[in-house]
């Protein structure tokens, strides 16, 4: 899209309103208020308050229309007539058999209708070609100077325009009757519209839009073939100038377009040519003089047989007709070959005759000029919109309208500035070469349709807020029939007018230029959309625009003398502005109202896709112009819309409906009316007609009461005929009527003259009553008698205003004023009055000042208005000066008493007026009131103030009125503040430093701080800390030189408040040390006791189990301390916290747990035993049964029985002993037969607490435990148990020594040694051929816990002879006999005893072990245990392979990715402390990383109670090994391995 170079100026802008809610109220009276400033314009835009939006009313899928099609170029009045100018000389070209092709000049368009134009300014063809001047024409036309441009628009004028004008002059007709168009005729034939539709005049049927278009293509010019083959083209190469000059601007009509006649004979279209002497060929113009000095040089053609003669013979055999066929010109009828007949009038011509004459007789349909001139000067037909094929909703149409926007300016529509699309659309309008096409739905009846506003009907409900908008007067379908507009009183319902029309528009729809029927108001309303810019000339200007128009276009107005009644015209509002019309423009953006007034001409287009409605209306102000308009109807002879008379009459009937400025306004225009009618009854008198007869017009149709002349609506009367009852005029045209005599016409009359001066007297009644009220108002006012009105009296003139419905004039605003002022004035006199009465009680910050209070006593002096209330005010005013001289003398004699001081500011309170002297009093009052506070806060008996007294009191003397006292007074405050705040924040820098001061500073400093009178925090914080610091180094001192030492609880309770305390304490130095020793030692005994993450308390495992007799409170107790819910550890003691003072009681609550302890195990061994065993297939489950840990009943295999309280477990669920214990057998040692050496003792998870060091480990504690300055509750509890064991250590080994056991000792050994010589070859053997895999290839290095350096080889030997092992001890178990020994019952019974006690000792002694193999020799063995012990053995086999495997794998990983491995060597001389010191988060992260590699596979471990002595070596990491003779080295896993290895000795009966 190429936009025009050509730019719009965009003409000033329209006045803009936005009235205000109150203004808004009222659409009449404010339209009337902004008129004066509006109308200068033509149009306003109203831009509503924010908040008024109405709502879409319409039914968006029911809404149907069909839009009108709008050709742009066609709109503007002078493109219009170029248009119109085209077609003519294209139709005259047409009758002759070509086309017209329109020539391109310096690249555009040629205005061939501005050449003949500026040719006819100029002085005519024959002037410009004899002076020179187409350069001048060229200039004027707007091209560059040079190029030879003038030469070639005389070419073109020569061969396209001046042939078209020479017919039109009709200088080719000699004696060619042909009759113009005269102006009666043209009035018969014009028909002004009388159709309610504007715009509707259809267009021409005959109107060829395509081909406008086509004329402006390029035709390709002919070629050589072309001329040779064509002799037609041939001649027009050879010979001059003539109508149809080919590659010129004129081309022949294509062959499939020519005509044919009935023969099918193709006829050639008609050429002039010229041919000179000497065989030489030019082109001449062609002007007629050429024309005529060529008549005898016509060539002519040899044709057998003219087209007149072939028409003879085809149509007529009458030898009478034939003799009719003579030459219009000559009147002659020779040389019939050379005649020609027209096809339009059968007319003949000699061909020679005509002007120019033809070189031949034409084949073709051809006209004489006569019919050329007749057809060229037919009016054309009224211009008009015609309707789309297609119906649209709105969202149809709306969609076709954004995607031809949106296509034409190539960006979204929302983006396209408002600029462009003006500066666009009046290109397009401008230009003829452009035929750009929209549509536009315009004039769509809303009552058909629907409104786009809410509408009170019954058709459906509507909401509160729909109510509220179909009431307002904004609501174009209220407007119309409001109580102020005329056109209320006219009861039918006029489209467009009482009823809003619809329209829908799309980017350059367009609505021309026109003004409102009957030059009314009218208002238009943008609902919803893009903007609609909009064009408007005043009023002032109308004529003047008529004018201008009718100059520039009036070729338009001949044919159409009411054009701009049609709204199918436009004009650039630059071109109108050039000829000095005003115009003005605005942009009407949605829920924005344009308002036009009186014949205010208003054109516009549309942005883009919108929704609008507007409807007409008319005020008082309208009258005149109304009554204007009938008057310039009748002029143009067009239609009314309906009858001004009537309507006046009408109003007038009824003057006590109207409002006060319309019976006025109506009442002037019924004067001038009634004199009209006079006068024409006077005149209709004088012609003679007399005969007269009622008729009610308003009661017939329009059509039936028009005027046949001036098409006036008639209804004061009209004059008709007896003899032509089809017609009637009104009397401006009596003379029009018929040619019947004057006795036979008579007048139809609505009233009489003597009724229309009773109308007009009621409507001056009317409209003067309220001249008589405005009197009685204006001597009131200006109070011209005398007397001031009362109140009363001026309501009284207020209500009769109101129930006259009198205007809303200036003169009643000033009374609503005054009432108003005088209301307010009476209102505020009482006010003041009860104020007075109140007293000190009334409200604050309503008092008058006395200025005010004199202003106000003259303000009700000057009012037009008498109120009794003067008096009151004038005695308060007195009151008040009097008071105000009074307390000039108390401040003048100064110093008053304060007392004094107060009274007056009291009694000036209770005026309710503001005295400037009461503020000075005031200011005194404060002031003393001030000082005297000051004085009591600082006095020495008075009570220590606060730092924010102080502050306070600083803050209040700043607004105190300054004097040398007060400043006195600040300075003191100031300093003592300054002082007082410096020594808090040293008090502050003691409480809050790292640094803790000794308490000697301290006291210093609060020493120093006593003597300020102020009361100080931070020191009385300070003073406050350094009393508890005293307290407690007494407390310490105590503590301290007490009779025993002190305990870790009271320690650390010292420590923890001394700490806290802000001073500096050399003893808690002492004191943190011997907690921190104190906590060493038992987390030093903790790591020796406690098993990893035991549930149990290094106390509760040191004191005996004082509820061990009942297994439901131990094993509850148990699962509490595993969830974390059981945190007491001296509650089985039964010890208060004050018992733990005393070692004494601590020894005897020991004694006495012993006791409870040994009693209750018996119980609880009693009670098991009683239980069924899980072993037995017929055992079902009971409430006796026994309950593993995990809250299961244990059944079946793999159930193991406590040796100590005979409870039983699932053996996956508990740790459970390796068979060969922690000792691995050397080929000296006992073999595998002798099976009670081997460790099948299991203690369960509750019997067993701690991990049971040895003896001398405890002894090493005991020795560290004395070094300590403080007592602990577990250091006591770890003497009674050293003492416990070694007593019964004492026991063991006396029963050892006695001569039984040892004889029983004895044979063991020989059985032992027995056992060993004979299995010693066989042993040989096997070993032997596992020494190269397993022995052979062991590593030297061991681990102190007994595992070997985890390597791939070393995992694989393992693997296979711990297989092997395990087969080997499961095909010794038939071999196993027993029992070995006999044990007397003697013996056994103090064996088994000692055997409960010991394993009740939470501590690991070599006499248990002993006594344990002696009671195994003594029974058979327990082959259902062993069993057992041998499957759990392989599942946690098999779960430590893998574990191992993936362990390997993490660690392969780690030297990958460039971590340090774990170094076999590091970890073999690392001490095994240190190894099991490191962190359990470190062990928790190997485990989860294990399972995680594994992939979930892992078998499960057992429960880690650590309950077999071989885990117990390997978990405790503390005590050293001290067994005389015992190997500590680590043990090895595989059974062969164990073989290759010695014995342990035994110790010797006097070891024992």
């Amino acid at each position: 899209m190429e936009l025009g170079s050509d730019d719009f100026l965009p003409p000033p802008e329209c006045p803009v309103f936005e009235p205000s809610w109150a203004e808004f109220r009222d659409p009449l009276g404010y339209i009337a208020k902004i008129r004066p400033i509006a109308e200068k314009s033509g149009i306003c835009k109203i831009r509503p308050p924010a908040d008024w939006q109405p709502p879409f009313a319409v039914e968006v899928d029911n809404f149907r229309f069909t839009p009108r099609i709008q050709r742009l170029n066609e709109l503007e009045a002078q493109t219009r007539v170029k248009l119109n100018y085209l077609d003519q000389i294209a139709k005259f070209w047409e009758i002759q058999g070509s086309s017209l092709k329109i020539p391109n000049v310096e690249r555009r368009i040629l205005d061939l209708y501005s050449l003949s134009k500026i040719v006819v300014e100029e002085g005519g063809y024959e002037t410009i070609c004899k002076d020179r001047r187409w350069a001048r024409v060229a200039q004027r036309l707007n091209y560059p100077p040079g190029k030879n441009i003038g030469s070639l628009l005389r070419s073109h004028y020569e061969r396209i325009v001046y042939p078209y004008e020479m017919y039109q002059s009709g200088a080719n007709l000699v004696q060619c009757n042909t009759r113009p168009f005269d102006n009666e005729e043209k009035d018969k034939e014009y028909k002004p519209h009388s159709i309610p539709l504007r715009q509707s005049v259809q267009p021409s049927k005959f109107n060829s839009y395509g081909r406008r278009a086509k004329r402006l293509q390029p035709d390709p010019e002919p070629t050589e073939e072309d001329i040779e083959k064509n002799p037609e083209l041939k001649k027009l190469q050879i010979y001059g100038a003539g109508p149809k000059m080919m590659g010129l601007g004129l081309m022949a009509k294509d062959k499939t377009l020519r005509k044919k006649d009935k023969e099918g004979l193709e006829c050639p279209p008609t050429v002039v040519v010229k041919e000179e002497l000497g065989g030489d060929v030019k082109m001449e113009s062609a002007s007629p003089k050429t024309f005529l000095e060529g008549k005898e040089e016509l060539s002519h053609s040899p044709e057998p047989c003219t087209k007149m003669t072939m028409r003879l013979r085809r149509n007529h055999s009458n030898a009478q007709f034939i003799e009719s066929y003579v030459c219009r010109m000559c009147s002659r009828g020779d040389e019939d070959d050379k005649l020609l007949l027209c096809d339009g009038c059968d007319d003949n011509y000699h061909i020679f005759c005509l002007l120019p004459p033809l070189p031949e007789i034409s084949k073709g349909v051809w006209r004489c000029p006569k019919c050329v001139m007749a057809e060229c000067k037919r009016p054309p037909e009224a211009f008009g919109f015609e309707q789309a094929t297609r119906e649209y909703t709105l969202q149809s149409f709306g969609e076709m309208a954004d995607s031809f926007k949106a296509d034409y300016f190539n960006m979204p529509v929302h983006m396209v500035p408002t600029e462009l699309v003006e500066k666009e659309f009046w290109r397009l309008v401008n230009s003829i070469e452009e035929d750009v096409t929209v549509e536009y739905g315009a004039d769509i009846h809303s009552k058909e349709f629907g409104s786009g506003f809410p509408v009170s009907d019954s058709k459906r409900h509507l909401t509160p807020e729909e109510e509220e908008y179909a009431k307002s007067g904004w609501n174009l379908n209220v407007m119309p029939v409001l109580e102020q507009s005329v056109l209320c009183h006219i009861n039918a319902d006029i489209s467009g007018m009482k009823v809003p029309w619809l329209y829908v528009g799309m980017v350059f729809s367009a609505f021309c230029w026109h003004i409102e029927d009957h030059w009314s108001y009218s208002i238009n309303y943008l609902h919803w959309g893009e903007p609609k810019t909009w064009y408007g000339v005043p009023s002032l200007a109308a004529e003047h625009l008529e004018e201008v128009m009718k100059k520039l276009t009036p070729e338009l107005f001949d044919s159409q003398p009411d054009l701009l009644h049609q709204l199918v015209t436009l004009m650039n509002p630059n071109t109108l502005m050039s000829h000095g019309v005003p115009v003005v423009r605005t942009n009407q953006c949605a829920g924005e109202f344009v308002i036009t007034f009186p014949r205010a001409y208003h054109s516009g287009f549309n942005q883009g896709y919108n929704f609008a409605e507007a409807v007409n209306f008319c005020t008082a102000d309208w009258l005149p112009a109304g009554r204007q308009c009938i008057e310039h109807y009748r002029r143009l002879r067009r239609y009314c819309v309906f009858s001004h008379e009537e309507l006046i009459c009408k109003m007038a009937a009824c003057p006590e409906k109207l409002d006060l400025n319309l019976a006025a306004a109506v009442h002037k225009e019924m004067f001038i009316m009634v004199q009209e009618e006079r006068r024409l009854r006077k005149a209709l008198l004088e012609k003679g007609i007399t005969e007269a007869e009622r008729e009610a017009f308003e009661q017939l149709p329009d059509d039936e009461r028009q005027c046949i002349k001036c098409k006036t609506t008639c209804f004061l009367s009209a004059l008709a005929c007896y003899d032509c009852p089809d017609g009637l005029v009104c009397l401006s045209h009596i003379n029009d009527l018929c040619k019947c005599s004057s006795s036979r016409q008579y007048l139809r009359y609505r009233y009489t003259l003597d009724e229309l001066p009773a109308m007009l007297h009621k409507l001056k009644v009317r409209a003067e009553s309220f001249d008589t009220w405005a009197n009685k108002v204006r001597v009131a006012l200006e109070v011209e008698d005398g007397r001031k009105r009362s109140l009363e009296e001026l309501r009284a003139l207020e209500s009769e205003a109101r129930e006259r419905r009198f205007p809303n004039s200036e003169l009643l605003q000033r009374l609503k004023s005054c009432l108003s002022e005088a209301e307010a004035c009476v209102s505020r006199a009482l006010g003041l009055v009860s104020g007075q009465e109140a007293g000190p009680d009334r409200v604050a910050g309503l008092q008058m000042t006395l200025a005010e209070l004199r202003a106000f006593l003259g303000q009700m002096n000057n009012l037009p208005c008498a109120m009794h209330q003067i008096g009151d005010v004038k005695g308060i005013l007195e009151q008040v000066e009097a008071y105000q001289s009074e307390a000039r003398e108390a401040l003048v004699s100064q110093p008053s008493s304060p007392g004094l001081l107060q009274t007056l500011l009291e009694r000036g309170q209770q005026l309710g007026v503001e005295v400037p002297e009461a503020q000075q009093l005031q200011r005194q009052v404060e002031q003393a009131r001030w000082l005297d506070e000051v004085k009591r806060t600082l006095a020495p008996s008075a009570r220590r103030g606060t730092l924010a007294i102080m502050r306070g009191l600083l803050v209040a003397g700043a607004s105190v009125a300054p004097s040398p006292a007060v400043d006195k007074a600040q300075a003191e405050l100031q300093e003592l503040l300054t002082i007082a705040e410096r020594w808090e924040e040293k008090a502050h820098l003691c409480l809050e430093a790292r640094q803790k001061h000794p308490p000697a500073t301290l006291e210093a400093i609060i020493h120093e701080a006593e003597n300020i009178p102020v009361h100080l925090p931070n020191i009385q914080s300070l003073k406050e800390a350094l009393a508890k610091a005293r307290a407690w180094i007494a407390d310490v001192d105590e503590i301290q030189n007490g009779d025993h030492y002190p305990c870790l609880d009271d320690l650390e309770g010292l420590v923890a408040v001394g700490r806290d305390l802000p001073v500096g304490l050399e003893e808690l130095r002492q004191l943190e040390l011997q907690v921190l020793t104190a906590h060493s030692w038992r987390e030093k005994a903790s790591k020796t006791f406690l098993k990893k993450n035991s549930c149990y308390t290094l106390l509760e495992v040191l004191c005996p189990c004082a509820d061990a007799g009942s297994d439901s409170t131990k094993r509850s107790r148990w699962m509490e301390k595993e969830l974390g819910l059981y945190k007491s550890d001296t509650e089985l003691l039964g010890l208060s916290a004050q018992d733990l003072r005393d070692p004494g009681s601590v020894i005897v609550a020991f004694k006495e747990g012993e006791q409870k302890e040994k009693e209750g195990i018996l119980q609880l061994r009693r009670t098991n035993s009683a239980k069924p065993s899980p072993l037995a297939s017929l055992t079902t489950p009971s409430s006796t049964a026994s309950i593993c840990v995990c809250g299961q009943v244990p059944a079946g295999v793999g159930a193991l029985q406590c040796d100590l309280c005979q409870d039983w477990f699932h053996g996956r669920c508990v740790t459970v002993p390796r068979l060969l214990g922690s000792q691995r057998p050397s080929l000296t040692s006992s073999p595998l037969l002798a099976w009670w050496e081997w460790d099948t003792k299991f203690l369960c998870p509750l019997c067993m607490r701690s991990r049971r060091p040895r003896l001398e480990t405890i002894l090493a504690l005991l020795v560290a435990l004395q070094r300590l300055p403080v007592r602990l509750p577990e250091g006591e509890a770890l003497q009674c148990l050293t003492e416990r064991a070694i007593s019964w250590q004492g026991r063991a080994r006396q029963v050892l020594a006695s001569e039984e056991v040892t004889a029983l000792l004895g044979r063991l050994a020989e059985l032992r040694q027995q056992l060993q010589a004979e299995s010693k070859p066989e042993e040989s053997l096997a070993y032997s051929s596992d020494a190269g895999e397993g022995a052979g290839n062991m590593p030297k290095g061991l681990l102190e816990n007994g595992d070997s350096v985890t390597s791939p080889e070393k995992v694989a030997t393992e693997e296979g002879s711990g297989k092997r092992d395990l087969e080997l001890l499961s095909s010794l178990l038939p071999q196993l006999t027993g029992p070995v020994l006999e044990l007397p019952e003697a013996t056994r019974a103090p064996l088994e005893e000692l055997m409960m006690e010991g394993d009740l000792l939470e501590v690991t002694l070599d006499e248990n072990q002993s006594i344990w193999q002696l009671l195994q020799a003594g029974q058979p063995p327990d082959l259902e245990r062993v069993h057992t012990l041998l499957e759990l053995e392989k599942a946690e086999r098999h779960g430590s392979r893998t574990r191992g495997q993936a362990l390997e794998r993490r660690r392969r990983r780690k030297v990958d990715r460039g971590g340090e491995a774990d170094d076999p060597a590091r970890d073999e001389l690392e001490p095994k402390r240190v190894r099991s010191s490191e962190p359990e988060a470190e062990e928790v992260q190997e485990e989860e990383e294990l399972e995680e590699e594994s992939g979930g596979e892992v078998p499960p471990v057992p429960f880690p109670t650590n309950g077999s002595p071989s885990t117990q070596e390997d978990q405790d990491g503390l005590e050293p090994v001290l067994e005389a003779g015992s190997d500590t080295s680590a043990p090895f896993s595989t059974l062969t391995s164990r073989l290759l290895m010695s014995c342990p000795q035994q110790p010797s009966r006097q070891q024992l």
